[in-house]
């Protein structure tokens, strides 16, 4: 009876000991979810301080803010300049100034005869190119006795009011471009002037360099503002100067060759 207790007893004995083992192997398994809160509770610490070392919408004022007063004339300048390149840039597309097959279409709608009014009238509308055509039928239907030097001289009043049209602005363009050199240059010496009233100030009374700073700042901010400003506005009075340049070659060319093909009908109905 004792050798049938014992093994018993050895038996219940080894799976209490075994049972603290089957619980020291569970505890690994639950610590990865306790090691992973750790991370679960990082990434809101890196979310913030990313949105607070990087604030939305206040860099442009800080700028302005530091560059003071004589910044004022060039985010002006600045406004003006954006405007203008836009303007241009719509107005002075091809299709509203000198159509691919304009000059083609007008020189077959009037190989037969001269047009009514109301299609010169159309055609005045279409472009600038159109315009300037128009106003060389319209001296032929007007007077049919018409000598070539009234024509050229009808053609050139026209080309001149249309090229004129073609440079409205760019001479804005192109001050803005020369003058926000200048506003930064403005902008610089009034900062080295603050500069060296606070130098003055640190040898009267021991030193401000706040002051020194602020000084030092509007002198780079200015000059730098400034040059923002000019470049781009050169670069688009450049680029808008050659397209006129071009329009107005190419209306030449056009009245050009309208000319002969109009003197046709001046002569018949003279002789």
């Amino acid at each position: 009876p004792t050798g049938s207790v014992r093994p018993a007893y050895s038996q219940s004995a080894a799976r209490s000991r075994e049972r603290p083992l089957s619980c020291r192997i569970v505890e690994p398994a639950t610590t990865p979810a306790a090691s992973a809160g750790p991370p679960a509770g990082r990434f809101p610490r890196r979310t913030a301080r990313s949105s607070a070392s990087v604030p939305q919408g206040v860099s442009l004022i800080t700028f302005i803010q530091a560059a003071g007063w004589p910044i004022w004339p060039l985010l002006l300048c600045s406004i003006v300049a954006l405007a203008l390149i836009i303007e241009r840039a719509v107005s002075l597309r091809e299709s509203r100034v000198a159509p691919p097959r304009l000059l083609d279409e007008v020189v077959s709608v009037t190989r037969a005869s001269l047009p009514a009014a109301d299609t010169v009238n159309k055609l005045a509308e279409n472009s600038t190119l159109g315009e300037v055509l128009a106003s060389g039928l319209r001296a032929v239907i007007a007077e049919p006795r018409l000598s070539e030097a009234q024509l050229r001289n009808a053609f050139e009043l026209s080309g001149r009011h249309a090229v004129h049209r073609l440079e409205r602005y760019l001479n804005t363009l192109g001050t803005i471009a020369t003058a926000a050199p200048l506003l930064g240059l403005l902008g610089t010496v009034i900062g080295m002037i603050e500069i060296f009233a606070a130098g003055e100030a640190q040898m009267g009374s021991g030193g401000n360099t706040q002051q020194l700073a602020h000084g030092i700042s509007i002198a780079l901010y200015n000059t730098a503002f400034g040059l923002i400003v000019a470049i781009p506005s050169l670069m688009a009075y450049r680029y808008f100067r050659g397209r006129v340049d071009a329009y107005t070659l190419e209306l030449e060319m056009a009245t050009e060759r309208l000319v002969p093909h109009l003197m046709r009908f001046a002569t018949g109905k003279a002789g």
